[in-house]
C-alpha cells in the first residue's frame, strides 16, 4: 500500500473543497484533495448549474409564447428541442466541471486523488485498496443526495430524482412530482413550460412548509394559472404500474384516488453522503439523519476533523457551502477576525418564474418567537419595473421587530425579487433599522426601490 503525508487531507471537491484547498495552498500546507466521483459537487453536476440551465430554456419558452403580448410576431407554434435543450444544459456543466478541475490539479501545492475516500482513523484516509494518506487536518465536504421514501410500491416502478431527470431528452406526457418544495416546483414549472402536463402530489396541505400561507397560496396560484395541477393532503401515496404508466395512489379520503403518469419525479428531500465514510473508524459523531454534528466553528466531535457543507445539515445550499469554508479558513489561518456559524442569516430562492427570495423569519416564525412585529406589503402590480416588464405576479412582504425597529425578515416573490432581497439581508447582516433603509433613496425604475416604500408602510400584527 502506498502512503503519503499531507498538512491537511480535503475529502470532496464541491463548492467549499477547492476554495478551501487554493486557501491552505496559499498558506504553505501541502494539501491532498480527494473526489471519487466529479468535480464541483451538487451545484455543478446536479444542481444549480444544469437546472438553472434547463429553467433559462424554459423562460425562453414560455416569453416566446407570450411574445404577441409585447407586440413581437412569431409564425408557427413554439418547438422545443428536448435534446438541444440537454446539450446546452450539459454545455453549461462540463465547462465548469472541467474548470474546477483544472483549477486543482494546476494548484502549488495540492495533489489530487481520484477514488472513494474513507476515514481509518482520525488522521488516515484510504482512497480505494492500494493508497492510505494521513493528516493532521481533514475536511469532509461530501454533500448529500435524494432520498428514496419508504412508500408502498416505490421500488416496482422505475422512478426519477433530481440527477436522472436532468437525462431526459424527450418531454413527459405526463410528469407526476412526489413532493411540492423547492426542488419539485422548479422542475415542475419547467416541464410544464416544455410542454408536459404536470401534477404536483404533496402529502401536506400546503406546499412549502417553511413559508407563510399567503406566500406559499401565492406561488399555488401562479403555477396553477400556467396549467399545473396539485393534489395536496395527499396522505397515502403509494404506487403500481399500469402498462406503460405509473399509478400514483394519492389519498383515502378526497377527489381521485389516483392519478396515471408517463414518469414520476421523487422530490421528497435529501441525505448526506456519510453512510460510507468510515465515520465510525474516527469516531465522529452524527446526527439520527446521518448528518455530522458540527460547533460553531464547524468542528466535528473529532479535534482536527471539520465538516463543511450538506454533510454537515447546517445549510444545503452552495452559498452556505462557502461560507462555511469562510468560516473555516478565517478561524484556522487567523488572518481575520474569528467568525461562527450562527453569525450567519438565512437567505435562499425558490426559482420559479416569478423567483421567491427569502431572508430570515417569516411572519409566523417571528410571532411564534415571541416577536410584536409590524409587517409592510405591496402587491407587484404596483411595482412599475413589474408593469413595464408585464410580469406583475407576487408581493413584496418585509417583516419588523416592533421595538428594536430591526428587520427579522422578508419574502419578495416577484420579478427579480431573487436579487432584491439581497438590500435587505445587506441591512439586517450590518445591523441598521428598517428606518435606515426606509430613508435610503434606490434607484428608478427598479424592484428595489419600493422596499423603502414598504417599510414606510408598515403595520402592527398581533399574535
Amino acid at each position: 500500500m502506498r502512503q503519503h503525508s499531507f498538512d491537511a487531507i480535503i475529502i470532496g471537491a464541491g463548492q467549499a473543497g477547492p476554495a478551501l484547498a487554493e486557501k491552505l495552498c496559499a498558506a504553505g500546507m501541502k494539501v491532498a484533495l480527494v473526489e471519487r466521483k466529479f468535480f464541483g459537487g451538487t451545484c455543478v453536476n446536479t444542481g444549480c448549474m444544469p437546472t438553472k440551465a434547463l429553467v433559462a430554456s424554459a423562460y425562453a419558452a414560455h416569453l416566446a409564447r407570450c411574445a404577441a403580448d409585447y407586440g413581437v410576431r412569431l409564425r408557427g407554434e413554439v418547438e422545443i428541442d428536448m435534446k438541444a435543450v440537454k446539450a446546452r444544459k450539459e454545455r453549461v456543466t462540463m465547462n465548469a466541471r472541467g474548470n474546477v478541475e483544472k483549477w486543482l490539479r494546476g494548484m502549488a501545492g495540492c495533489t489530487v486523488f481520484e477514488g472513494h475516500a474513507r476515514l481509518e482513523s482520525a488522521t488516515d484516509v484510504s482512497v480505494g485498496p492500494e493508497l492510505r494518506l494521513t493528516a493532521p487536518r481533514i475536511f469532509l465536504n461530501v454533500g448529500g443526495r435524494a432520498v428514496v421514501p419508504d412508500m408502498p410500491g416505490v421500488h416496482d416502478v422505475h422512478t426519477l430524482n433530481n440527477v436522472s431527470v436532468l437525462e431526459l431528452d424527450e418531454v413527459p406526457r405526463h410528469l407526476v412530482i412526489v413532493g411540492g418544495s423547492y426542488i419539485g416546483l422548479e422542475f415542475a414549472q419547467i416541464y410544464r413550460r416544455f410542454g408536459a402536463q404536470v401534477t404536483v402530489v404533496e402529502k401536506s396541505p400546503h406546499l412549502l412548509g417553511r413559508e407563510d400561507t399567503d406566500v406559499s397560496d401565492a406561488i399555488r396560484t401562479i403555477l396553477e394559472a400556467e396549467g399545473i395541477a396539485f393534489r395536496l393532503g395527499s396522505e397515502c401515496i403509494r404506487f403500481r404500474p399500469q402498462g406503460d404508466d405509473i399509478a400514483v395512489g394519492l389519498s383515502c379520503k378526497d377527489g381521485s384516488p389516483e392519478v396515471l403518469g408517463s414518469h414520476v419525479l421523487l422530490a421528497v428531500g435529501r441525505r448526506p453522503n456519510t453512510d460510507d465514510l468510515g465515520l465510525e473508524n474516527a469516531g465522529v459523531a452524527t446526527d439520527e439523519r446521518g448528518y455530522i454534528r458540527v460547533d460553531d466553528q464547524l468542528c466535528s466531535s473529532v479535534p482536527g476533523i471539520w465538516a463543511i457543507g450538506d454533510c454537515n445539515g447546517r445549510g444545503a445550499f452552495t452559498h452556505t457551502a462557502y461560507n462555511d469554508f469562510e468560516i473555516v479558513a478565517a478561524n484556522l489561518l487567523g488572518k481575520e477576525a474569528p467568525r461562527k456559524l450562527s453569525d450567519r442569516i438565512d437567505c435562499y430562492a425558490l426559482f420559479i418564474d416569478p423567483p421567491l427570495g427569502r431572508v430570515g423569519m417569516t411572519e409566523a416564525q417571528a410571532l411564534k418567537s415571541g416577536h410584536e412585529i409590524r409587517v409592510g406589503t405591496r402587491a407587484m402590480t404596483r411595482v412599475s419595473r413589474a408593469v413595464e416588464k408585464g410580469e406583475t405576479l407576487g408581493f413584496m412582504k418585509i417583516v419588523v421587530d416592533a421595538k428594536t425597529d430591526l428587520i427579522l425578515g422578508a419574502a419578495l416573490l416577484g420579478v427579480n425579487g431573487d436579487e432584491a432581497v439581497h438590500g435587505i439581508l445587506d441591512t439586517m447582516a450590518a445591523g441598521a433599522t428598517a428606518t435606515a433603509l426606509a430613508h435610503t433613496v434606490h434607484i428608478h425604475p427598479t424592484v428595489s426601490e419600493l422596499i423603502p416604500t414598504v417599510l414606510g408602510n408598515l403595520k402592527p400584527v398581533q399574535n
